[in-house]
Order: structure tokens, then sequence, then C-alpha cells
């Protein structure tokens, strides 16, 4: 087994409560992209990585890649990517992503430190964007580096009508926004070993359980989309019921179609995040209403039947009832199995460490489905506390639990077999 210093798991939650200090709010933890919030935790992440011996270049999406370089004996050694992302929600908590990135840089560290290097590199990424608050689209980091990025969404706006494009224009990172050099920012799949993410559950199933940690087996694809109804606005007391035509009623009738239909099955879930009223005021009808809808499940064809469904009664729905819509589809994730050979592997560390071994999905979308599409993934639950809480502030982890998963993880990266 791997030996390492006590002290990590206090060590990355301390620095977790460090990072939360860059926020774009008061009285609580938003990092958007490309914000100052953002800029300071990037920057601070790339100083800790330098601090553990890691080698740090910054791309052109932003994302902070450590590599602690593979021990010179080794003839052309090829690399074992891992990491998650550092954006968050809208107040959202402190170990989502960022334990992911926190973690492997402090189980680098204690390797520079004991003068131990491993047969492979080790790259360390903290993606730039996964949760996609600012543009409304996820995995801008890791899309990136998996060479999958869609020049298409630099011309999407943010909410003070910014683009994409001119965000990167400003931002001083590599190449301004050109999509020559987020291309040229691809990792070459051929040189990887397997991606590893460690993640916290952000949900209650290892809580209950009473475990600490548990092995992913995959991952429920999502289909994303933001639903704009366009009615007619009128006074709220010279117009007739019958006679309306209710952008904000008509969306409250879809919202609920999504949660009927997404009762229909177990792993079937559907969620409306945002419902907004442009400019509206308590005496007029909504002229206008957008709201998000989240469409998930743990297997693609449930997925794609009650996008379907509910596709097609919004249109009734907006037919009915006189309003015309525009869906501005996200690109659909596919569910993302993870790869036998690595679970195998995690779990013989949890073995080594006298720990059971829980196999688990995740219903929350990862960086692992992005990376997914040029290797094999694997990904290591880290127990939630406070009832399994997530994106939100009373999101919690435990030094112990967190110290476990620096053992497991440094004995997976020390047994590592290709």
């Amino acid at each position: 087994m791997t030996t390492l210093s006590a002290a990590l798991g206090q060590a990355i939650l301390d620095r977790a409560a460090g990072l939360a200090r860059h926020s774009d709010m008061e009285d609580g933890l938003t990092c958007a992209y490309l914000t100052p919030a953002h800029r300071a935790t990037q920057a601070q992440l790339a100083q800790w990585m330098e601090e553990a011996g890691m080698r740090v270049r910054i791309d052109a999406i932003g994302n902070v890649v450590g590599r602690y370089e593979a021990d010179p004996a080794v003839a052309e050694p090829r690399v074992l990517l891992t990491g998650s992302h550092f954006d968050t929600v809208r107040n959202g908590g402190r170990y989502d992503g960022r334990l992911g990135i926190l973690l492997p840089i402090a189980v680098a560290g204690a390797l520079h430190a004991s003068g131990r290097r491993l047969p492979y590199h080790l790259d360390v990424a903290a993606f730039a964007e996964e949760e996609g608050l600012r543009f409304k689209t996820s995995f801008l980091g890791s899309s990136v580096l998996a060479g999958r990025f869609d020049p298409a969404l630099l011309e999407r706006r943010d909410a003070d009508g910014i683009t994409l494009r001119q965000a990167l224009a400003d931002s001083g990172l590599p190449g301004g926004g050109d999509p020559e050099a987020l291309r040229a920012a691809a990792i070459d799949p051929q040189s990887l070993l397997g991606y590893i993410e460690v993640h916290i559950e952000q949900g209650p199933v290892l809580l209950h359980q009473g475990l600490p940690l548990g092995v992913v087996t995959q991952i429920a694809g999502n289909s994303r989309f933001l639903v704009n109804v366009e009615g007619q606005a009128g006074h709220a007391g010279t117009t007739p019921m019958n006679l309306r035509r209710d952008a904000a009623a008509a969306a409250a009738e879809m919202v609920l179609l999504v949660e009927r239909r997404c009762r229909q099955a177990p792993t079937l879930v559907g969620t409306v995040g945002q419902l907004h009223v442009p400019n509206g005021s308590g005496n007029v009808i909504p002229g206008a209403c957008q709201f998000t809808m989240d469409i998930r499940a743990g297997e693609d064809r449930l997925r794609d039947a009650a996008v379907a469904d509910i596709l097609a009664g919004i249109e009734e729905i907006a037919q009915r009832r006189g309003v015309k819509i525009q869906l501005d589809r996200v690109t659909p994730v596919a569910n993302t199995p993870c790869a036998r050979r690595l679970m195998d592997q995690l779990a013989a560390a949890l073995k080594k460490r006298g720990l059971p071994v829980h196999e688990l999905p995740s219903g929350a979308g990862h960086d692992a489905m992005m990376m997914h599409r040029i290797t094999d993934v694997a990904m290591l639950f880290v127990r939630c506390g406070n009832g399994g809480i997530s994106h939100n502030p009373l999101e919690t982890i435990t030094a112990e639990d967190a110290q476990l998963a620096c053992e497991v993880f440094a004995d997976f990266l020390k047994d590592f077999s290709a």
C-alpha cells in the first residue's frame, strides 16, 4: 500500500474552502466561466499544481492541465488522465467538480515529496467549464481537450449579450477564441491510458449504505433544451380569458407535461430548473416565457422516447393555446458506460484498504462523459453528507472520507496496469 500523510484529507477540505472565497456572489459560491472569480480560481489551481511538482499549461478554453512527469527511465511514456471541473452552478457547493482536481493534486504532491515517479505521465485536468451556467452549454472544457468542440458555440451569448467568441477574445487566453487554437488544444487519444474522475456522489446512496467510497458503473445520458414561448402581451384587466395567448400559462402546462411524462420509468427524470417571464409585470399578461428542460435516464432509449413525447406534447399545447415556440437544443449526451478494466482496478484498490466494493450508477453528468469519446473512463465516488445534498451550499464531505479517497487513488496509481 502507498503511505500518505494522514493530513491530506483535511488539507483538501481547507483548499476547497479557500477556493470558495473566489465567488461571483457574496455569501455564497458562484463561479461562472471567465468571470474574475473564475480566473482567480484558475490561477490558484495552477499555483498548487506547480507546488506539487507538476508542469502546468493553460489552454485555449482555459483548462489548467498539470503534468506529473513519468520516471525518466521510461521510454515514450503514455498519459493517465484525471481531473474534473472548477466552475460551479449558481450558489453551489465547494466540492462538486473541485474535489476531483484537488485530490489528485494532493496525491501528486505527496509522490513528489517522496521522490516517487510513475511509469506514465499523470495529467490532472482542471476543466474550465462543465456546468453551462454562463453560456447555457455544458462540457466546454472537456470538449476542447477531447477534440469535440463545436465552433458554432462561439456565437452563443450570455445574459449580457456577450458571445463566447468575444469572452475568449477578452480573456487573454492563448488563441483569443480562434477555432484553430481550440482545435489544437485537443489531446492525442493514442497517448492516453484512460481517464479516472474522483467526484462526490451528489446523492444519498453511499451515505445510506454507510460506505465512504463507491465505484461508478455508468453515467446517465441527458438531453437539455431552452424553450422560448411567444404569446401576446395584454392588459390584465381588459383581455377576456378566452381571448388570451398567455405565454406563461402555456409554459406552465408544458412544465407539468415534463413532470408527468418523466414519472413513467424508475430511472427517468425531468427537471425545469429555470423559468422566466422577460420584462414581466403584475398587471400584464405575459407575452413571452422562457424555461429550461433537462431530461435524463439510465438508458438512452428511455430518454429518447420521453424527449419525443414531450416535444410532441409541447407542440400540441402551443397550437391549442395559440402561442409559438422556439427550441434551442443543447447537443445530447449519450449514456456513458465505465470501463470494466478500470473499475476492477479501482475495486482492487478499495479491497487493499479493507473497504467493501459497492458499484452504483451516476444520475448526474460528468466530464467523464466527454472523455469517453476518446478513451476508457472510470469514476470513484466519495460519500456526500447532509443527506446527499449537492449543487447547494450544504454540500459536504468529511476529511476522513477525503483521506480514504486519497489512499485508494494513490494505490490505484501505484498498481495501475494498462
